[in-house]
């Protein structure tokens, strides 16, 4: 294939995966209270790391990468952790990024016998964990599309309006469009609100012209990191998570590529994962994990050729050298903002109950598991002082909802499902 082909290609990808790679840091930025300077730093490096994360996973070593063309980016699992670390007023930014790398070095540890730990997660608990993830995101799109948090215009009707014309546009895309374009539907509409939003006053352009031409990245940024332990048990959760979701990405590609994977393979998979995250807390960035939209534009251009993917890492490591190009992401209106979220974190929710109902189905059990976990990590994060009177030691893991419903799930999946008789029950017609 010539270079010509390849670059070409290469764009196609970096375009597919670009809406989610920049939405991560403009959602966590803005909630965090970052200034325009600092988001603009924010989503330069993170474009970066998502394009060294890619070639540590493109690649395939005697320890790392698995060896498939599988582009990477933030996971949108660790968006709602990481904001409630941000803005818990006992923790910080500086544990959202000791919590990063102490995950990564975790996973890496673990990469070789996760295999074994995975029957600790099968989809009644990701999909449980991930469903609690998306509902917990809800109220950062929905105040978003209100203006966001604490505006002068909160909810006012310009905002309101911009945010469903976006919306509209995006499932307008969606549901007129096929291949690559339904592939770039959010993306279309955060150009079309942002180009809208230039007409209605809403966009400044003054952080695109006060950004440099080039930058170099720097580690630590942001500060030191600091190592808080509900903040790395939270962390560490999410990214055992995310290996769940990327295991079923890397047996695609397998699938695609007509690559048989072993044991060997898929450790190499997890430790690049985790090397990644151990780079992306160092230089401020995020943990990242596989993007299931890239299988399918490979399996819709029939190209499984690594050569691709290599030059979509190159291209998305260059783009974070360029903070302008950064910065035009930062004066993305608010409400636009906030549309493109009500449909990812949408899109996280049914994700997640696209895992749960299989299973619920199989049996009463696994409902029941499902209903309390969620229930239970929704409930902590909308009332997070319920288990304030419990000892220090085991606030740990009730004080955040995610970690909670996380841990709930895998109790209760223990206690139905792995000890003891198994009472297969069909929810319609009783005990079997």
């Amino acid at each position: 294939m010539n270079t010509v082909k390849s670059t070409t290609l290469a764009i196609q990808h970096l375009l597919a995966m670009y809406a989610g790679a920049i939405l991560v840091p403009l959602i966590i930025g803005k909630a965090i209270g970052f200034d325009t300077a600092q988001m603009t730093y924010l989503v330069a490096i993170d474009i970066m790391m998502c394009g060294i994360a890619t070639l540590l996973q493109v690649y395939s070593g005697k320890f790392i990468g698995i060896g498939l063309p599988v582009v990477l980016g933030c996971t949108f699992t660790a968006v709602s952790p990481i904001i409630a670390i941000g803005t818990n007023p006992e923790q910080g930014i500086t544990d959202i990024y000791g919590s990063i790398i102490a995950s990564g070095v975790i996973i890496m540890i673990i990469a070789g016998f996760f295999g074994k730990l995975v029957k600790f997660f099968p989809p009644v608990v990701t999909g449980s964990v991930v469903s609690i993830i998306g509902i917990s995101l809800l109220p950062v799109a929905l105040n978003n599309m209100a203006g966001g948090q604490d505006a002068a215009d909160f909810a006012s009707g310009s905002n309101v309006a911009l945010a469903f014309i976006t919306l509209a546009i995006i499932l307008v895309v969606y549901r007129f469009s096929t291949g690559f374009i339904r592939a770039i539907s959010i993306l279309i509409g955060l150009v079309a609100g942002t180009i809208l939003g230039v007409f209605m006053g809403k966009v400044d352009f003054s952080p695109v012209a006060d950004a440099d031409v080039l930058h170099m990245v720097q580690p630590f940024y942001f500060g030191m990191p600091t190592f808080d332990p509900t903040a790395i048990i939270t962390m560490t959760l999410v990214a055992m998570v995310s290996l769940v979701e990327s295991t079923g990405v890397y047996f695609a590609l397998s699938d695609i590529c007509k690559k048989k994977l072993d044991s060997k393979d898929l450790s190499r998979g997890y430790r690049s994962e985790g090397l990644a995250s151990v780079i992306g807390g160092i230089f401020n960035a995020f943990p990242y994990t596989t993007f299931s939209q890239n299988v399918g534009l490979t399996r819709m251009s029939g190209v499984k050729n690594r050569k691709v993917i290599y030059i979509t890492g190159g291209l998305l490591v260059a783009l974070g050298f360029l903070p302008k190009i950064a910065a035009l992401t930062t004066i993305i209106p608010t409400p636009v903002l906030g549309a493109a979220m009500l449909a990812m974190f949408g899109m996280v929710i049914t994700q997640g109950m696209g895992m749960l109902v299989p299973v619920m189905n199989e049996s009463a059990e696994n409902a029941m598991i499902a209903a309390i976990a969620v229930s239970l990590g929704v409930g902590v994060s909308v009332v997070p002082g319920i288990f304030d009177a419990l000892p220090e030691s085991i606030s740990l893991l009730t004080s955040n909802g995610i970690v909670c419903g996380s841990v709930t799930a895998i109790i209760l999946n223990i206690l139905f499902n792995m000890i003891g008789p198994k009472h297969k029950e069909d929810p319609m017609h009783g005990e079997v």
